[in-house]
């Protein structure tokens, strides 16, 4: 499967933005997804994923600011992140894995075999 993440941009600290990610392939709905990202000088990390039976994960750091949500029909995994911080500058990536993820959502980056190209999220303070 392949993966295309877009959405990203420039915004001020408290603003809001919704990345997207859409993926090649008819069997979408088999795969759990995941939102990582990776700021300057710091490891990839896990920001948000989902079950392929939806349900989801979040870091500790984006809870109650970042919502993750997937249509199958469109093939599309979104990331709605609001209340956006400084420290919420990254590239973020969208990534895929199948095989046995209905409840259980992958947390980390090993775990998951797909990778889209990453888009650049800038939070202005």
């Amino acid at each position: 499967v392949q993966l295309q993440a877009s959405g990203g941009g420039l915004v001020q600290a408290g603003g809001s933005l919704r990345l997207s990610c859409v993926a090649s392939g008819r069997t979408f709905s088999s795969y759990a997804m995941g939102w990582f990202r990776q700021a300057p000088g710091k490891e990839r990390e896990f920001v948000a994923g989902i079950s392929t039976g939806g349900w989801t994960s979040y870091a500790d750091s984006v809870k109650g600011r970042f919502t993750i949500s997937r249509d199958n029909a469109k093939r599309m995994v979104y990331l709605q992140m609001n209340s956006l911080k400084p420290e919420d500058s990254a590239v973020y990536y969208c990534a895929a894995v199948t095989g046995g993820y209905y409840i259980t959502v992958p947390r980390g980056d090993d775990q998951y075999v797909y990778w889209g190209q990453g888009t650049q999220v800038t939070v202005s303070s």
